[in-house]
C-alpha cells in the first residue's frame, strides 16, 4: 500500500482542477475540501471523487470561474445564485455571508441556488463554529432515498451537519446523512506519523466502512433495512442493493421510525431546493462519472448563529453534556460512548500536519 505526503495530494488535485481550467484559488479551495474529508474519515467525499468535479468542468456542467452573486439580502438573510462554480467556492461565500450577518445580528440564514457538490457538509459548519458561533449546512442531493412506502426513489441522502464550539477546546461535530446508509465509500486510512496519507480501493487490511459498494466487492450480504429492491422490499442483496440504488431513509422501513429519516431528509429539502429556488427532489439529475447530465443546479443552505445572544455559559453546558456522554457506562466495555465528533476527532491529523 503506497503513501503519499498530504502536501502532495494537495498539490495533485488542485494540478488536476487546473489543468480542465479552473483557477488557481477555487482548484486550491476544491482540493482543501476534498483533503479534509479523508483526513476525517470521510473517503465518500475525498480524492475518490475528485474525477467526478474534473468531468464535470470538462463537459460544462461546472464553471469552475465564475462568479457567487448575491440576489436578495436582508440584514439577516440573503437568497445567493452560486452561478454554477465549484461547491467550495459557493461554500465559502454563503457561509462567509452568514458569518458576517450573524456577527451583526445574531443570525445569518443564507439559501443558495445553481450550486455543486459541496462535499463534507460538516467542513461549512466548522466554518462558522471557528468564529465562535453555531454552524449549520445543508444540502440536497441526487435522488437515492425512497420515502416510507415508495418503491422509488425521490429525494437524496440530504446530510445535515451542525457543529458547534465548547469551553476547553470541546466541540460538537455532527454531520449525517438521512438515508440509512451511503451507496459507495472507498477507504482511506490516515497515518499520522511524518504527515501521510494513504488510499486504498480494495481490501489491503485496513477496516472498510460497511457500505454497499463495499459490501458488493467483498460478495458479503448487507444489513437489514439499508436498501431496497426494485419491488420495494428491503434486501440484503449488495448486487441488488447497489443495481436498484433505491436507499432506505434513516432508521429504515416504517416500523423502525424510517418515517423519521424521511422527515429529516424532506425538511433538508425544504431547506435547499424548495426555499432557493434550485432543482429539488426528483427533478435533480443523477451525478455521473461522466459528467453527463448537465448542470447539477443544488440547493444548499447555510446557518450561523451566535451563542452570546442567549443565556450566558453556552460552552460550559456544551461541554459538561459532551463530557458527561463520554462517562456513561458503556454496554460493550471494549466500546466506549462516544460524544458527536469523537470519531472525526480521532481521525483528524495532528495540527502540525494541517496544510494552509
Amino acid at each position: 500500500m503506497g503513501k503519499v505526503a498530504t502536501s502532495e495530494a494537495l498539490r495533485f488535485m488542485t494540478d488536476c482542477l487546473k489543468a480542465v481550467g479552473a483557477a488557481s484559488r477555487p482548484a486550491q479551495q476544491q482540493a482543501e475540501l476534498l483533503l479534509q474529508a479523508d483526513r476525517l474519515g470521510h473517503p465518500s467525499h475525498g480524492l475518490n471523487r475528485l474525477e467526478y468535479y474534473i468531468n464535470d468542468i470538462k463537459t460544462g456542467a461546472c464553471c469552475p470561474n465564475n462568479e457567487p452573486r448575491v440576489l436578495k439580502e436582508s440584514a439577516s438573510t440573503a437568497w445567493v445564485d452560486a452561478n454554477n462554480v465549484l461547491g467550495a467556492t459557493a461554500g465559502h461565500f454563503a457561509m462567509d455571508l452568514a458569518v458576517s450577518k450573524a456577527k451583526d445580528t445574531g443570525v445569518g440564514w443564507v439559501s443558495v441556488k445553481g450550486s455543486n457538490h459541496f462535499g463534507i457538509a460538516g467542513w461549512w459548519a466548522q466554518k462558522a463554529a471557528d468564529k465562535g458561533l453555531i454552524g449549520m449546512a445543508f444540502t440536497n442531493t441526487s435522488p437515492l432515498l425512497a420515502p416510507t412506502r415508495s418503491k422509488q426513489s425521490a429525494l437524496g441522502t440530504n446530510p445535515i451537519a451542525v457543529v458547534a464550539p465548547a469551553e476547553n477546546g470541546e466541540s460538537f461535530y455532527l454531520d449525517m446523512a438521512t438515508t440509512a446508509v451511503a451507496v459507495g465509500k472507498t477507504c482511506v486510512k490516515t497515518v499520522p506519523n511524518e504527515g501521510l496519507w494513504s488510499l486504498s480501493t480494495l481490501d489491503y487490511g485496513v477496516s472498510y466502512v460497511d457500505v454497499i459498494e463495499m459490501q458488493l466487492r467483498k460478495g458479503e450480504p448487507i444489513p437489514k433495512w439499508w436498501a431496497q429492491g426494485p419491488d420495494g422490499k428491503e434486501t440484503t442483496d449488495a448486487a441488488l442493493a447497489y443495481e436498484t440504488q433505491c436507499l432506505m431513509p434513516l432508521g429504515g422501513a416504517e416500523n423502525t421510525s424510517g418515517y423519521k429519516g424521511f422527515g429529516l431528509s424532506a425538511m433538508v429539502e425544504l431547506f435547499c431546493g424548495i426555499l432557493s429556488g434550485s432543482l429539488y427532489g426528483h427533478h435533480i439529475r443523477s451525478w455521473s462519472h461522466s459528467g453527463e447530465g448537465g448542470a447539477a443546479d443544488l440547493g444548499q443552505c447555510f446557518v450561523a448563529l451566535d451563542p452570546g445572544c442567549f443565556a450566558p455559559g453556552f460552552q460550559h453546558r456544551l461541554a459538561d453534556c459532551m463530557q458527561h456522554w463520554r462517562q456513561l457506562q458503556p454496554t460493550d466495555p471494549n466500546l466506549p460512548v462516544l460524544a458527536p465528533g469523537d470519531k472525526e476527532r480521532k481521525n483528524f491529523f495532528l495540527e502540525n500536519y494541517l496544510l494552509a
